[in-house]
This record gives structure tokens, sequence and C-alpha cells, in this order.
């Protein structure tokens, strides 16, 4: 028995220090994922060992240390994603007059055919801007029919389960879809005007995963996400980024992106938002985003019911307040700057590559 707990104790610290390795190999950064199913592991192994160890035997002790320190470090990188932790973004005032975006940004799985679960979705939340991704010809006929009242749109449906459409009731300016990083991988950057006139950027990102069935690594999906942050970074205006990243929150990469391009999550401080997998509640991370500038104040987050993906859609409703507010998120140091540049280097893009809106008034 005690050899048996030995093992797990063993096995569960593999598989908590293997991250930390710099290894882009699928099998690696996909143990970045499950950080809380890992502690809730930890939490039960070390109960167990707690019941049966010897506590006269040092060594066995060292076991049940093990299996505390990994219990201590999956937390510390999940904890910020409960409201245990200081939120990162402000909540709009109640009498806010700001104007708002709503985007309601979703994965909708391209076999999916419950195509009329998202369109309720949608008139009965009302948002601004209608993300959608793996979205194909027939989504997009399906999707049409909201362009009465979405008369902006990107459309590039795609039968690679990379397909994107973006819906707005809002004006678009200087949209452009591009594909940064790999063929057949698009996203869409654009100036979003809104109700007073104001202009914001926006970005839209479904970058490729690292998996057995998608890219052996993962240096495409990182390389792209940070190349649109590094572009955000020096032009400095009001921006938006959302999508499906395919990264958890909490992942060196994202953390990474959020050091360089400066932005803040607005569920840190108030929840994990676990948007993947919608059918196994016992294997759930959150892998759709928004991340937005320090202009903003948080109105509204939710995860939406399901729409027969695998995703769940996320709704997020933020309020332009026109100034930059002592909103601070995480900074680089120079090893982060280094890794960043090295990450872009591999897939040779650079910043200046990134559609970037007209100056913004």
């Amino acid at each position: 028995m005690i050899s048996g707990l030995w093992l797990a104790s063993l096995l569960l610290a593999t598989l908590t220090l293997l991250p930390l390795w710099r290894f882009e190999a699928w099998w690696v950064r996909g143990l970045d994922f499950p950080r809380l199913q890992l502690a809730v592991l930890a939490l039960i192994i070390m109960v167990v060992q707690l019941l049966l160890i010897d506590f006269s035997q040092t060594e066995q002790w060292t076991m049940l240390l093990i299996s505390g320190g990994c219990l201590i470090f999956q937390l510390w990188w999940i904890v910020p994603y409960t409201p245990l932790f200081r939120k990162e973004v402000m909540a709009t005032a109640a009498d806010s007059d700001s104007p708002c975006i709503a985007i309601l940004n979703a994965n909708v799985l391209a076999p999916n055919r419950n195509a009329q679960a998202l369109i309720n979705l949608v008139r009965q939340h009302q948002p601004d801007i209608l993300v959608t991704l793996e979205s194909d010809s027939w989504w997009q006929q399906q999707l049409d029919q909201l362009s009465s009242d979405y008369p902006y749109s990107v459309k590039c449906p795609l039968d690679n389960l990379y397909g994107m459409h973006v819906y707005s009731r809002l004006p678009l300016h200087n949209p452009s879809l591009q594909f940064l990083v790999e063929e057949g991988v698009p996203s869409v950057h654009a100036e979003v005007e809104l109700s007073d006139g104001s202009r914001i950027a926006v970005h839209f990102l479904h970058p490729a995963p690292p998996s057995p069935t998608e890219n052996a690594s993962s240096e495409e999906r990182d390389a792209e996400l940070l190349v649109v942050a590094a572009s955000i970074k020096q032009i400095k205006t009001p921006v938006i980024v959302a999508g499906d990243l395919n990264d958890v929150a909490w992942s060196e990469t994202t953390r990474l992106f959020r050091k360089v391009s400066g932005l803040l999550d607005p569920r840190i401080g108030r929840g994990m938002y676990n948007s993947f997998h919608a059918d196994y509640p016992f294997m759930r991370w959150p892998l759709d985003h928004l991340f937005h500038s320090s202009h903003f104040t948080l109105r509204q987050i939710q995860r939406l019911p399901s729409i027969g993906s695998d995703h769940f859609p996320m709704l997020i409703r933020l309020c332009y307040t026109g100034q930059q507010l002592p909103q601070d998120g995480i900074s680089p140091d120079q090893d982060d700057k280094e890794l960043a540049q090295e990450k872009m280097a591999a897939q040779a893009v650079v910043p200046e590559q990134v559609h970037r809106p007209e100056a913004l008034p």
C-alpha cells in the first residue's frame, strides 16, 4: 500500500513539474490544461496518505510533503481565477453612462447543426458583436438570417474547423481577414465604432492547438498569440482580443501573451468560466477568452447554455471609459521579452504583419 502511495506521489510530481519544461510538444503543453483536476487529485492523494501513513517514518512524511507541494503549486496557478483573488478589472459603476460593447463568442463545432440554439441566444441577449468559430458555409447560411440586425460582417467559411464569422450591429471600420501564421487559420482585425462615435480595435483569434490530431507542438499557436500581443503593445490603443485561443487562462503562454500585450483578464478574481468541454463536467477548462486594455470596466461576464457544441458560448459586456484606468495586469521581464521574440522568430512573423486599424481618435 505504501509503495502505491509513493508511486501516486511521484506520478503527481511528474505531471505537475513537466509543464515547467520549455518544450513545445503537445504532450508537454497539454499538461498546462488540467491544473484544477490535478489539484483535486493531489488533495485526494493527500487525504489517503494522511489516513494510512506511519507518522513515525520520516520517508513517509516526505511522500506527504511531495503531494502537498504539488497541491500548493497547482493552486498557485488557478486561485487567481476564483473570488479568493483580487479582481483585476473594475466593475462598471451602476450609474455609469459610458458606451458599452457586448461580445458573444461561440465555437459552434462544425458538425453541430443546432444553429437555432445559438440564434435564440443572440436574440435573447442582444450582443453587439457575434463571433463564431468553426463555422462553415452551412453555418453562414443559418446565421445570415441575423443580417438585418447585424448589418456589418466579416465572413470566412471554411471546412477545416477554422472558419470564422463576425456579425456586428456596430459599424466595423478597416476590417481585415488575415492568415498570420498558418494557411487556413484565419483571424479578424478591425475597428468598432461605439454608440458615442468612439472607436476601439478588436482582434478575433482561433489559433490551432497543439495536439496529436492538429499541430505536434504549440509553436504555431504561441507565435500567433504573441505576434498579436506585440502589435497591440506598440500601438497602445483601446483594444479587445477575443476568441478560442486553444489555451487555458493560466498557462505560461497565455500569461506571456498578457505580459507582452499589457491586456487585462476580467475573469481574475471572479471565476474560471470553463467553456470546454461542454459534455464532460469533470474535464473542463477556460479555452474561450476575452482580454482588453485598461480603458474598459466590466459590466457582465457569463457562460451561456449549451448550443450542442463542445464549447459553451461566452458573453462579455464591457464599458469604454475613454481613458486608461489604474488597472494593472502583469508585466514582462527581460526573459519574457526574449522568449516572446524567440517564439515569433521560430515562425518568421513580426508585429508589423498584424493589421493595425487607422489612428484612433
